[in-house]
C-alpha cells in the first residue's frame, strides 16, 4: 500500500499538510536575478487569496505569459512537496522560459503552501476548483496591459486541471507535462491490481460506487489512507473527467511533453491524449523522469532525484515548450 499511496495518489494527501505550516517561499517583490524580475502575484478569491509569483523577463521584451499549474498533493508554486522532497522543477521551468523572454505565473494551489488556510477541511475541496481558480487567472492575466498571449501548462494532475480551463477559457496554447491518459478511477484500479490482487477486490466495490457519487462511510481501516469519507467528494469530483475527451475539446494547439523515465506516469498515458488530440503535438522525452529532470532507471535513484533543488531540468523539455510557446 505504501507505494500505492506515494506513487499514484498523493493527491489525496490534502490531510497530511493541513497540520503542516505553509511553507516559507524565496519569492519576494523584485526579487532581481541576472535575466528576470520575480514578482508576487496573487489572486482574489471568496475564500481569501491564492499567492502566486510572476516572472518577468529583465532585458527583453515580452506579451506572453504561461500558467503554470503544480501536480497532486501539496505541491507548491515552485513544484516542491512536503510528501516527495524539494526538487525546485516548476520554479526552474519559470527561470528558464523567462531567460528566452517569456513571463510566466505560477502559484500555490488552493490546500498547499501559501494557500493553504484557503481550505479548512478535506471536505472542502473538489476537482472543479483548481478549474475554477485557473479561469480566475486567466481572467487576471486578461485585464494585464503586459501580456497578449497566454499560455497553460499543466503539470501531472496540473495537466487535466489545465486542459480543462483550456477548453472553457480563450486562450492562445496548451501544454501537457506528465499528464495521464485515462480516467483516474480507471488509473487507480489498474495500478492496485497490478500491485496486489488482495487489495484490488476490496477496492473494486469502493472506486465503482465513487465512479457513482456514492460514498463509502466506513472503509476497510487499511484502505483508510485512499478512501476516507473526507477525500470521497474530492475523488467523486475527479473520476468525472476523462483527460481523452476533455484533451479533444481544447481547440487552441496542444504539446503533449513525456518522460520515458517517468515512475508515475506513463508513455501510454501520453499517447492516449495524443489519440484524444491527433492534431497536438507528442514529444517523448528520453531518460526525463516525472518532476522534470534526467534520473536514473531504477526506482530508488529516480526518485532520489526528488529531494535534489540542483539538479537541472532536462533541457529537451524547455526547448520543446519555448519553441511551442514561440511559434504561437
Amino acid at each position: 500500500m505504501k507505494k500505492i499511496i506515494l506513487i499514484l495518489l498523493s493527491v489525496v494527501m490534502i490531510a497530511s499538510l493541513s497540520s503542516c505550516s505553509p511553507k516559507e517561499q524565496s519569492s519576494t517583490e523584485n526579487d532581481e536575478k541576472d535575466y528576470i524580475i520575480e514578482q508576487n502575484y496573487d489572486l482574489k478569491v471568496k475564500e481569501g487569496e491564492i499567492k502566486g509569483t510572476l516572472a518577468l523577463p529583465k532585458e527583453k521584451d515580452f506579451d506572453t505569459v504561461a500558467i503554470i499549474i503544480a501536480g497532486s498533493g501539496p505541491t507548491d508554486r515552485d513544484g516542491n512537496s512536503t510528501i516527495s522532497g524539494d526538487n525546485n522543477s516548476l520554479k526552474m521551468l519559470a527561470h528558464s522560459l523567462g531567460g528566452e523572454g517569456i513571463a510566466s505565473l505560477r502559484y500555490d494551489k488552493r490546500a498547499a503552501a501559501e494557500s493553504q488556510s484557503l481550505i479548512e477541511t478535506e471536505e472542502d475541496l473538489i476537482f472543479e476548483d483548481y478549474i475554477e481558480d485557473v479561469n480566475l487567472w486567466i481572467d487576471k492575466l486578461k485585464e494585464d496591459d503586459r501580456f497578449k498571449k497566454i499560455v497553460v501548462i499543466g503539470h501531472s494532475e496540473g495537466a487535466l486541471v489545465g486542459a480543462e480551463s483550456s477548453s472553457e477559457k480563450d486562450v492562445d496554447g496548451y501544454v501537457s507535462i506528465a499528464g495521464v491518459g485515462y480516467n483516474a478511477a480507471d488509473t487507480l484500479e489498474r495500478q492496485i491490481q497490478s500491485q496486489s490482487d488482495e487489495v484490488y477486490e476490496q477496492s473494486f466495490p469502493i472506486i465503482e460506487g465513487l465512479r457513482q457519487g456514492k460514498v463509502t462511510s466506513n472503509p476497510p481501516k487499511e484502505l483508510e489512507s485512499l478512501f476516507r469519507p473526507s477525500v470521497q467528494p474530492y475523488l467523486i469530483s475527479w473520476f468525472k473527467y476523462d483527460p481523452f475527451e476533455v484533451i479533444g475539446e481544447v481547440k487552441v494547439p496542444v504539446l503533449i511533453l513525456q518522460g520515458d523515465n517517468d515512475l508515475q506516469v506513463t508513455v501510454d498515458d501520453a499517447k492516449r491524449l495524443k489519440e484524444g488530440k491527433p492534431e497536438g503535438k507528442l514529444v517523448i522525452i528520453d531518460n526525463m523522469n516525472h518532476i522534470l529532470k534526467d534520473a536514473p532507471r531504477d526506482d530508488k535513484g529516480n526518485l532520489k532525484t526528488y529531494k535534489d533543488p540542483n539538479l537541472p531540468l532536462n533541457e529537451t523539455l524547455v526547448t520543446e515548450i519555448t519553441s511551442f510557446i514561440k511559434e504561437l
